[in-house]
């Protein structure tokens, strides 16, 4: 059995939606999950002036978040942002950033990493918010599973070949998206199991 955790961040509930969905498929595919959301680290009175920001952050104030030994306890981890200026948001790069004692230790090596995020528009930064979020995981050593273009789930999601992303608009994820996350979790719990066996 595989140990997978799906660490993320979301400011109005688009991405945990994406989080849950990656951890079912994980799930189905016979892995340990932990699903955890980063700290939130903007000021009370900027999350004040969006209702669904303000919303989501109350939703969720006793959700477990994600700590080091996350990390370190996974032998793959999911990551997942909400693309901010075509790049990770501050933060989920706060958490990356603190991460450095474990990728010294070099605890962070030879794991199964993948992402996924989302934007306002479908031009919105996805796909370089992924690659952005990639960058930290050649640092650390590890192993880069993407969707690619492996199942039909990635194509009817709009084809993001570097993960999954929503448009969200307003909106939540569909269905279709959802299904490209919950793909994503299972080839990536696939590939931690085949690693360690």
């Amino acid at each position: 059995m595989s140990k997978v955790a799906v660490i993320y961040y979301s400011a109005t509930g688009t991405n945990q939606a994406m989080a849950d969905a990656v951890a079912e498929g994980a799930k189905a595919a016979g892995a340990e999950v932990r699903v955890r959301l980063v700290a939130e680290t903007a000021p009370p009175e900027a999350r004040a002036k969006n209702p669904a920001w303000a919303a989501f952050a109350d939703k969720t104030k006793d959700e477990p978040r994600a700590t080091l030994d996350d990390l370190e306890w996974a032998d793959a981890v999911v990551f997942g942002s909400p693309t901010r200026f075509g790049n990770v948001a501050a933060q989920l790069k706060a958490f990356l950033d603190s991460a450095g004692g474990l990728w010294f230790q070099g605890k962070l090596a030879n794991k199964v990493y993948a992402g996924f995020t989302s934007a306002q528009n479908p031009n919105g930064g996805q796909e370089s918010t992924l690659l952005a979020l990639y960058n930290t995981i050649h640092h650390f050593g590890g192993i880069l599973a993407t969707p690619g273009y492996t199942d039909p789930a990635v194509f009817e999601a709009g084809g993001n070949p570097y993960g999954p992303s929503v448009t969200a608009n307003g909106s939540g994820p569909t269905e279709k998206d959802l299904a490209h996350a919950r793909y994503l979790g299972k080839r990536v719990a696939e590939l931690a199991k085949k690693l360690a066996g």
